[in-house]
């Protein structure tokens, strides 16, 4: 399921025919001058925006797992240079370097040991891994979960405090102005309202029916069991002196994301899982059928994890309110239960009518 450094045998492997959107030429990023990220699995995705329409065409022949950016290696020996590798070190091992166990007590930003590699996979450039690249130039941007224009600062403290379950970074302190240089960087040669391809975690049809998180347990035990293990925690990696994070990240538990991250969603966990798992898996070659994808993502969504005091202030509009969000206060009268497994057209569908009853109302 979310990665783990050996693929599980499927039962079911059959291959969706959803193919996302084909990326225009570019230049190739020589990757092997990034390290490899010590796994993939959940949490909140800087590049939530931008999915592939379900319909897209198929993408071109040829490599097109890894999107092009700079090379990191050729970066020269200085300040700058030094501060966005600084940027990627923190990226692929947030735990070691401000997670809740480092000597530095006032270095114990994350809550939870997870790095942010583990999201965002292949150190940040893996298409529909909820990948970083180019999302420099679209911040500031409008957050509707804010109900506010953010800045890409606003958006890594969303990250640390959702999907690393932790507390602010300071604004101006070292470790932010190392993310940033680190997005900027993966950012180079993309410019303001160009569309990025492979950003989010894809886009494959929805179900007409709830998600059933009874059926994901059985099908999570033969695909995913044998990596995550039966109470999804994950397999934690260490020698005597070094914290090496995780092997494979947990899905569930207290050294999970929180249930206000992104990955908590049922729409984002289940492209992720289908265009990203087993390990080794990308949009090029899915393994999960698409019903399979829905289904053990529900049962993952619904294990217990850490609770985020006020979520209830998110998305001050609910009628923008994503229709996967499995906490209230919701405007459309449906049914957390329904928010959270689906199916979600009926929910679109009353959404877009209290929308266009807002857009005829005479103003007051």
């Amino acid at each position: 399921m979310l990665s783990s450094p050996r693929s599980a045998t499927l039962a079911r492997r059959s291959r969706s025919s959803v193919r996302p959107n084909p990326e225009p030429p570019m230049r190739r990023l020589a990757v092997l001058s990034l390290p490899l990220v010590a796994v993939t699995a959940a949490g909140l995705a800087l590049a939530q925006s931008a999915p592939p329409s379900a319909s897209s065409s198929a993408p071109p022949p040829g490599p097109d797992r890894i999107l092009t950016a700079p090379e990191i290696g050729a970066l020269p020996d200085d300040p700058p240079a030094r501060l966005v590798r600084r940027g990627r070190d923190l990226f692929t091992a947030t735990y070691a370097h401000i997670g809740p166990e480092v000597a530095d007590p006032a270095k114990r930003f994350a809550g939870n040991n997870l790095a942010c590699g583990n999201c965002h996979l292949h150190a940040g450039t893996k298409k529909f891994g909820l990948p970083i690249y180019g999302l420099f130039e679209t911040f500031p941007q409008y957050s509707a979960r804010a109900g506010a224009e953010v800045t890409i600062e606003d958006r890594i403290e969303s990250c640390m405090t959702r999907s690393l379950n932790g507390r602010p970074l300071p604004k101006d302190g070292p470790e932010m102005a190392a993310f940033v240089a680190y997005v900027k960087f993966l950012s180079e040669g993309y410019r303001p309202g160009q569309p990025v391809a492979g950003l989010g975690s894809g886009a494959m049809p929805e179900l007409d029916r709830a998600a059933d998180p009874v059926r994901g347990k059985a099908l999570y035990a033969k695909a995913c069991l044998d990596c995550h293990g039966a109470d999804g925690r994950g397999i934690r990696r260490s020698l005597p002196t070094t914290d090496l994070g995780y092997m494979v990240p947990p899905l569930w538990g207290p050294d999970s994301f929180n249930d206000g991250a992104g990955m908590a969603r049922l729409i984002t966990a289940a492209n992720f899982l289908h265009f990203n798992m087993p390990h080794g898996t990308d949009h090029l070659d899915p393994q999960l059928a698409v019903a399979d994808a829905w289904d053990i993502a529900a049962y993952m969504v619904s294990q217990p994890r850490p609770q985020r005091a006020g979520l209830d202030k998110d998305f001050p509009d609910l009628l923008l309110k994503p229709v996967d969000t499995p906490y209230g206060p919701y405007a459309d009268g449906f049914t957390a239960e329904q928010h959270k497994y689906g199916p979600f057209a009926p929910i679109r569908a009353a959404i877009d009518k209290l929308k266009a009853e807002k857009a005829a109302a005479p103003p007051r």
